[in-house]
């Protein structure tokens, strides 16, 4: 099954995913095409620096991707 996301990295993708309230699940990436979903998603709920606050619990951004589901639209993307 393909799997269409966006990987959120900067702070303003972070803020925007935040207010619109989107779900945001959390990635750990183990190795080449390798990943373990940590957290299958909610709403971010506090942007720190160091750290991404969803569903009550604290994620290092640099240990973690945090990605949201992207629909297809008319033009494919």
């Amino acid at each position: 099954m393909n799997h269409t996301y966006k990987v959120l990295k900067s702070d303003i993708e972070l803020f925007a995913a935040a207010l619109s309230q989107v779900r945001v699940y959390v990635v750990q990436p183990l190795g080449e095409d390798l990943i373990d979903i940590v957290d299958n998603g909610g709403i971010v709920e506090k942007i720190t620096p160091e750290s991404i606050k969803i569903n009550g619990s604290y994620f290092m951004r640099n240990q973690f991707e945090f990605r949201v589901d992207v629909k297809k639209d008319s033009a494919g993307m």
